[in-house]
């Protein structure tokens, strides 16, 4: 029978009751501790492996200038009447443009005759060069013409491709424009004769006797006045070059590439011109590699072996009226383009020790895979081996990105 008049003792857990509590005390806090402590997951961006088109380019800046110049000098010493031309000023073919004054400008002497007879056979022996590069750009236009025929065939017989056809549309383009040109150069050429000839037949005159008249230079072709070399008056040697005539709505871009890259670009290429000023890019074509090269120095002091690629004008844009003669523009020609290949993008490309490699997206962690690198983009890359369309690749990987780490999707 209980004491009734003892004091209450209070209940005390059993001695396993208070250890277990601690222990699992512990555990949370160490639990809590391990889950604070343990790496997070790193946010990455993700894409995914597809099929689809590969369009290989290469990008460098290049400037504009008018394609057919012709240049007026003076064909004997004498005394220039000032220049009234200004650039952009209008001329027609065999309009007056330059006048030389004074009795220097005649034949006075057997010596004189003899240098303008040597230069009017070089300049004879010009318009038969000019000429030959006219048959020449003529077979030429002959052949395009005939390469689309066939290809235009072929793509009615399912035989061919779009853009054959269209490569061999932007061919004859460009040959169409060689023949322009090489016709445009007889013209000039036709014309140094013909200035040369007038100041052999002008007859000297002795100082200070009658007044001839000026001798004129005709422009040979119609245009407009690009630049003035020469504008004041006074005594000038032969062979100065006084001012130039063109069409400036005739002109060409000239893009100096790397001697790597231009050997992959072919005549009839396409491209484009970008970050001319305008919001538009602007289609053109390219017409001709030039076969050899020059050395150019870099900004960092390195020299580079360069080669001119020229592209013209595709197309009837107006944005091309925009542009005038020695204006910079960006160009990005086409060298290759492939449809339905294995494709991610460039920047989930990264070099290890053996090559080019991704980081894959596997179940919560990632994964280093080495791939075997195609034909390559801007934006994309061919893949030939190591990934499977559908796999996720990171892309633009960052520092805290490698193998086996845990991910989470921004």
């Amino acid at each position: 029978m209980a004491d009734k008049g003892g004091s209450k003792m209070g209940w005390e857990a059993p001695r396993w009751v208070r250890t277990g509590a601690m222990v699992l005390g512990a555990l949370v806090v160490v639990a809590v501790l391990v889950f604070a402590l343990r790496p997070q997951p790193v946010p990455v961006d993700l894409a995914t492996v597809d099929r689809g088109e590969i369009e290989v380019v290469v990008d460098e800046d290049g400037r504009t200038q008018v394609r057919d110049r012709y240049r007026i000098t003076a064909p004997v010493a004498g005394t220039l009447r000032r220049v009234t031309l200004e650039p952009g000023d209008e001329v027609a073919e065999g309009d007056p443009v330059v006048w030389l004054d004074g009795p220097e400008v005649g034949v006075t002497d057997s010596r004189t005759r003899a240098q303008l007879q040597t230069r009017i056979a070089a300049a004879e022996a010009g318009v038969g060069r000019a000429e030959a590069m006219v048959e020449a750009a003529e077979a030429g236009l002959v052949e395009a013409r005939d390469q689309l025929r066939r290809q235009e065939i072929l793509l009615e017989q399912s035989g061919g491709s779009t853009s054959a056809v269209e490569r061999a549309r932007a061919m004859l383009r460009a040959r169409e424009a060689e023949v322009r040109s090489a016709e445009f150069s007889v013209r000039a050429a036709e014309g140094e004769v013909e200035d040369l000839r007038l100041a052999l037949a002008r007859p000297g005159g002795a100082a200070g006797g009658a007044a001839e008249a000026p001798l004129e230079l005709r422009s040979p072709v119609a245009g407009r006045v690009l630049q003035v070399h020469r504008e004041s008056a006074g005594a000038v040697a032969p062979g100065e070059l006084i001012l130039e005539v063109g069409d400036p709505g005739r002109l060409e871009v000239v893009v100096d590439l790397l001697s790597g890259d231009a050997v992959r670009v072919v005549p009839g290429a396409e491209a484009v011109i970008r970050r001319w000023g305008g919001d538009e890019d602007l289609p053109a074509v390219v017409r001709r590699v030039d076969p050899s090269g020059f050395t150019r120095v870099s900004a960092l002091g390195i020299e580079e072996q360069r080669v001119n690629v020229i592209l013209d004008p595709e197309g009837a844009s107006e944005l091309w009226a925009r542009l005038g003669d020695g204006f910079r523009v960006e160009a990005r020609i086409r060298i290759d383009r492939t449809d339905s290949v294995l494709r991610v993008p460039s920047g989930a490309l990264f070099r290890n020790d053996e090559g080019w490699a991704v980081f894959l997206a596997g179940d919560g962690r990632i994964e280093e895979r080495n791939v075997e690198v195609g034909r390559r983009s801007p934006a994309m890359a061919e893949v030939v081996s190591g990934v499977d369309e559908g796999d996720r690749v990171v892309v633009f990987p960052g520092d805290r990105v490698e193998a086996g780490v845990r991910y989470r999707e921004r």
